[in-house]
């Protein structure tokens, strides 16, 4: 009778084991399949093949507790879990096979991630990690790269996981210090992308950087995670965020007032207008929308508004920032006209000219954008740095705007560093115009008030303070934010006070006229 349960002992032991064998090759198979993708060998759908991965581990026959799997760029595990579970940490030093050489990860789970299955069902749970050393099954983003190529995913049998109250840890290490890079923790979203099967989304995930070769993600769900990296600036300090919202808000706010009560002033004037008065209307036109705007781009890109109104206002925006540096390009150029050709100038409808190229430009260049790929706009997310401690926390905030890298380098940067390059040329000249006829002054000192109000005018008229988005690097860039967002934020109320001026002085010369007018009259 021993010998026959000894016996049926070992036909039960073999079949556990033909049975954890077959499940292990069958997986494996899968996981070279997967890698065939990667060498352009199978046209599988990419999420047809991760999903079926899934299923085989999730329905695996294995003794013991754990099963460990391993190709080249895949390594699969899965952990029989009970209602008891008191935690899990994972880590590449420790995992069998993993070559040291390669950067380190690791992820740790907390106890409550049984939390509410075991509510609902009791008996084994199934927990699965993947872990991808290529990013060949998931969609890069546009502007960033990941980092080390790692995507570390994992799943819980009965059920999603989400809202975890206390988050799992996924800590990505690299070879060399992360300094100078943007890291954005995210994961990947499926069904978030109407030509892929997912996209890269940073919600329920905050970012750390424990150490500068180490960023610490900390999310309240399980999925397929990533770090983004992008070569960039430093973040902004998150302390700063509230006193630049404030005279952003301030400013603005200003500027609408001001800018719309110099439209008013003119329209109220009804005189015949000039081609400088009517130059300097639209240009008030511009960034009365500019101010609009941007005031209200951070609250469209908050979640619960449609994302389809913070396409519309990211290229509202982008179009009254062209159109506003487009009027600030013409005020320099009809500057120049006035300088060389010194007011004998005739053009035939030459306001209407101007405005076909000072909004038609920006609206062409947008509606372009807009037909190529709307993507271009759209929420764009903003690095906060938080320093706690010996570690950083970065955040995020939002503000409708142009997501992609490209056009925002180009029309831009590029377009505003090319009309701040003419307008600096252009004062220099009207600098060294003022100078010549102060030199010819009987009484140079009689105008040195009015040419340093002139100088200063100039300067506000043709926006030489936007060049200061050019120093937004190294000890310039605290300094920088404060004095762009100060001057350009009230740039509409310096124009109401160059138009106030200019007015009063041509007020003053008419009267003046009148007089000597008055005064030849009676002498006659």
């Amino acid at each position: 009778m021993d010998c026959c349960w000894a016996a049926f002992l070992c036909l039960c032991v073999l079949a556990s084991q033909s049975r954890t064998a077959e499940a292990s090759r069958t997986t494996l198979n899968w996981m070279e399949r997967m890698e065939a993708v990667t060498r352009g060998r199978s046209s599988a759908s990419h999420a047809d093949l991760v999903h079926g991965l899934e299923s085989k581990l999730l329905n695996a026959s294995f003794t013991g507790h754990n099963l460990t799997l391993q190709t080249h760029t895949i390594q699969a595990l899965a952990f029989k879990l009970n209602c008891n579970f008191a935690g899990l940490s994972l880590s590449s030093a420790i995992l069998e096979k993993v070559p040291q050489a390669k950067p380190q990860h690791a992820m740790q789970f907390p106890a409550e991630l049984t939390r509410n299955a075991c509510r609902t069902r009791s008996g084994e749970l199934r927990l699965i990690c993947i872990y991808f050393s290529s990013s060949s099954f998931f969609q890069k983003d546009i502007n960033s790269s990941l980092l080390n190529n790692y995507v570390l995913g994992a799943q819980l049998s009965h059920g999603h996981v989400r809202n975890l109250s206390e988050p799992v840890n996924i800590s990505f290490w690299h070879n060399q210090s992360l300094e100078g890079y943007t890291v954005t923790c995210v994961f990947w979203k499926e069904s978030a992308n109407e030509s892929y099967w997912g996209a890269w989304s940073p919600e329920g995930c905050h970012t750390q950087r424990p150490s500068p070769s180490q960023v610490l993600c900390r999310c309240n769900h399980l999925t397929y995670f990533a770090v983004l990296m992008q070569l960039s600036q430093a973040p902004i300090p998150a302390e700063l965020l509230a006193p630049l919202t404030y005279i952003s808000l301030v400013g603005c706010s200003i500027s609408i007032v001001a800018s719309l009560l110099t439209v008013l002033l003119h329209l109220q004037a009804r005189k015949q207008s000039d081609s400088v008065t009517l130059i300097h209307m639209n240009l008030h036109a511009s960034v009365l929308l500019l101010n609009i705007a941007f005031l209200l781009s951070p609250v469209l890109a908050t979640p619960p508004v449609p994302g389809a109104a913070c396409v519309m206002l990211a290229a509202t925006l982008h179009f009254a920032l062209l159109s506003c540096l487009t009027w600030m390009s013409i005020e320099g150029f009809n500057l120049y006209l006035l300088l060389v050709r010194v007011y004998n100038i005739y053009i035939r409808r030459y306001v209407l000219k101007l405005c076909a190229v000072g909004w038609g430009v920006p609206v062409f260049l947008v509606l372009l954008l807009l037909a190529v790929k709307s993507s271009v706009y759209g929420p764009c997310k903003i690095q906060l740095s938080d320093s706690q401690g010996n570690s950083t926390i970065f955040k995020n905030t939002s503000i409708c705007w142009v997501q992609n890298s490209w056009v925002h380098r180009v029309l831009v940067m590029g377009y505003g560093g090319l009309t701040s390059l003419f307008n600096l040329v252009v004062l220099a000249w009207a600098l060294r115009v003022l100078n010549k006829l102060r030199a010819q002054e009987k009484a140079p000192g009689a105008r040195a008030c009015r040419d340093t109000v002139t100088v200063l005018g100039l300067t506000v008229l043709l926006g030489t303070t936007w060049a200061l988005a050019f120093f937004s690097f190294s000890v310039f860039l605290l300094p920088q934010l404060f004095l762009f967002t100060i001057f350009n934020s009230l740039y509409g109320f310096f124009l109401f006070l160059w138009f106030c001026s200019q007015r009063c002085r041509s007020e003053a010369e008419a009267e003046a006229e009148m007089e000597v007018f008055t005064s030849s009259q009676m002498v006659q």
